[in-house]
């Protein structure tokens, strides 16, 4: 943004494609449900044929069975993947968790593109749009219109996922206007910060160690100090890439500490 200041005052950006057009790789496991509980059996059977042909990867079906889970469950099976929650907490809040009970709930494609409409674009466009502002650039988002997005999300699952290529009613609109290696692209790489070496350095090394000390609020009421630290430690020495899990510590910590003075676990 503070580089196209200084020579355009309107952007367009890409913003939204994923959430109408189901280009998370995890849409797939949606799509593999909404086929095996409607028993479309055959479309089921050969979506899995074209996912593994394409992508050569299990992470459709781990999603997949994944979402075939209750909800508790759901929740259960995210937890463990962390392994640093407190088990307090997971017993007050797993019953009443919007993420693992509506967004990983949907009952079909369609229902999980609207969910992400409605649960995950909101704070994307919040971040699109102070970005924008704050260098006096206006941003447009086209793939958000109105008609486009009343259009997709009510489309036949094979505009959204079809023959394991997510995106499909674009990929088909692209034909003859974009190369071919460009429009048939199967991997997706995110626009990302290098904030997994940012952890590694020794000034967050102070700031991450401190966050994570007994007594915080962090370590008091939501996760274990111990657990993550050993974590942590993991990840400094390149053995795993945790930085999301990192960033959320460090919010967490310092969100408690710039709106309340005193640890509390239970009034949230």
């Amino acid at each position: 943004m503070e580089l196209a200041k200084d020579n355009v005052v309107v952007t367009l950006d890409g913003q939204g494609a994923d959430e109408i057009l189901a280009g998370y790789h995890y849409f797939f496991g949606y799509l593999f449900k909404d086929l095996f509980k409607h028993f479309k059996l055959n479309d089921f059977l050969s979506e899995i044929n074209f996912y593994f042909k394409n992508h050569r990867s299990l992470y459709g079906l781990k999603t997949f069975a994944y979402f075939m889970l209750p909800e508790k469950l759901r929740t259960v099976a995210r937890v463990n993947e962390k392994g640093y929650i407190n088990r307090d907490f997971i017993n007050n809040y797993s019953g009443s968790n919007n993420v693992s009970g509506t967004l990983y709930d949907s009952g079909s494609i369609q229902d999980a593109l609207l969910d992400h409409f409605e649960y995950k674009l909101e704070h994307l466009l919040k971040w699109e749009d102070r970005n924008s502002m704050w260098f006096s650039l206006e941003a447009r988002v086209p793939f958000l219109d109105h008609r486009l997005v009343e259009k997709t999300i009510a489309s036949d699952w094979r505009n959204i996922i079809y023959k394991g290529m997510t995106k499909n009613i674009l990929r088909e609109a692209m034909k003859g206007v974009v190369p071919e290696k460009i429009r048939m692209r199967k991997d997706k790489i995110g626009f990302e910060t290098p904030e997994d070496e940012w952890f590694r350095t020794p000034k967050f090394n102070m700031l991450i160690e401190e966050v994570l000390m007994p007594g915080n609020y962090l370590t008091n009421c939501l996760i274990n100090s111990e657990k993550a630290l050993k974590l942590y430690k993991a990840h400094c020495n390149r053995k795993i890439d945790i930085s999301k899990e990192i960033w959320k510590w460090i919010h967490l910590e310092m969100w408690h500490r710039e709106f309340f003075n005193e640890t509390i676990c239970g009034n949230l």
